[in-house]
C-alpha cells in the first residue's frame, strides 16, 4: 500500500535519495527546499506523486505553516522525515556568534519546532513514525564540530523524552545516525575563520582533513538510503538506526568507553545517596 511522506531538506544528499526511492515505488512525497527549482527534474517526472512547499527552517512561523499546508494537501501523511541540517566547522572560541545562533537555529530549534509542529495532526490520525536524521555525531564527538555535535545530541535527548510521551498516541521515532558518508554535506559545511593559535590541533586537522579530501568517506548514500527505507518500513523499527560501519564502530567504542567509566564510580555514585 501506498505511504505519504512529508520530508525536509529534499534539494539534495540522503533527503533527496529518500525522495526519489519513495516516489520509484509509488508512493507520495510532499518535499520541502529552500528554492522550490531545485525538484524541478523530480516533479517532472513524478506530478502526481511530489508536492513541493518551499520552507526555512530557522523559522517557526513558517515551520507550522508548511506543516499545515503538507496536511491539508495529502491528509494523513505516515511518514515524517527531518532531514534538512548543515554543519559547522571550527574550534569553539573560533565561532561566531551569528554561527552558533544559525546553526542551533536550524538543527536543533527547527528540528524540534518541526516535531511539535506535526504532533497534534499525527495524534488526531491515530499515529504516525517521525524520522529525525541524526548522526554518529549524535552520541560520539570529533573536535572542531562542536556546536554541530551540540544540535545532534540535544536533538537526539528531545526525542528521547518526547518518544516517551507520545508513544501512547501511536506515534514512534526513528534515530537514523550516519557515519561519514558521501553526499553534498562537506560542500554545504560552513567553516569558522581560523585563529593561529589552532593550527596543527586537532580541529585544525579535521579542518585541513575535510578541505583537502583526506577526511576518509565510506558511506554510500544510496545504500545508507535502502537501510533506512528497510527500517522504515518495519512494524517496531529500531529506536536508533546507526549507518555504516563507521557509525557502528565509533559509537560502539564511545558507550563501551562510557560503561566502563561509569560501571568505575559505580560505589562512589550509590555513597551520594541518603543514609
Amino acid at each position: 500500500m501506498a505511504k505519504t511522506w512529508l520530508i525536509t531538506g529534499t534539494s539534495s544528499g540522503l533527503g533527496r535519495v529518500l525522495a526519489e526511492r519513495a516516489l520509484a515505488r509509488g508512493d507520495r512525497v510532499i518535499g520541502t527546499v529552500r528554492k522550490p527549482s531545485a525538484l524541478d527534474d523530480l516533479k517532472a517526472r513524478y506530478p502526481e506523486q511530489l508536492h513541493v512547499l518551499e520552507l526555512e527552517l530557522t523559522r517557526t512561523e513558517a515551520i507550522r505553516e508548511c506543516v499545515k499546508a503538507a496536511f491539508e494537501h495529502a491528509g494523513d501523511i505516515d511518514y515524517i522525515v527531518s532531514n534538512a541540517g548543515y554543519g559547522l566547522l571550527g574550534a569553539a572560541e573560533e565561532l561566531s556568534d551569528e554561527q552558533i545562533e544559525q546553526q542551533l537555529a536550524t538543527n536543533l530549534v527547527g528540528s524540534i519546532q518541526l516535531i511539535r509542529a506535526v504532533l497534534p495532526y499525527l495524534r488526531r490520525q491515530g499515529g504516525g513514525r517521525i524520522v529525525q536524521v541524526s548522526s554518529e555525531g549524535g552520541q560520539i564527538a570529533y573536535p572542531g564540530f562542536s556546536l554541530y555535535h551540540a544540535s545532534k545530541w540535544g536533538i537526539e535527548g528531545f526525542i528521547e523524552a518526547v518518544s516517551q510521551e507520545v508513544a501512547a498516541f501511536g506515534i514512534d521515532f526513528i534515530l537514523a545516525e550516519p557515519g561519514p558518508t558521501e553526499t553534498q554535506f562537506g560542500a554545504s559545511v560552513n567553516y569558522a575563520d581560523p585563529h593561529p593559535d589552532y593550527a596543527g590541533t586537532p580541529a585544525d586537522e579535521v579542518r585541513s582533513g575535510l578541505k583537502s579530501g583526506g577526511f576518509k568517506l565510506k558511506g554510500d548514500a544510496e545504500r545508507t538510503v535502502d537501510a533506512m527505507l528497510r527500517a522504515i518500513d518495519q512494524t517496531k523499527p529500531p529506536f536508533r538506526l546507526p549507518l555504516g560501519s563507521v557509525a557502528y564502530e565509533n559509537i560502539h567504542a564511545a558507550l563501551t568507553t562510557r560503561l566502563q567509566a561509569l560501571e568505575a564510580y559505580k560505589s562512589e555514585a550509590h555513597s551520594a545517596d541518603k543514609v
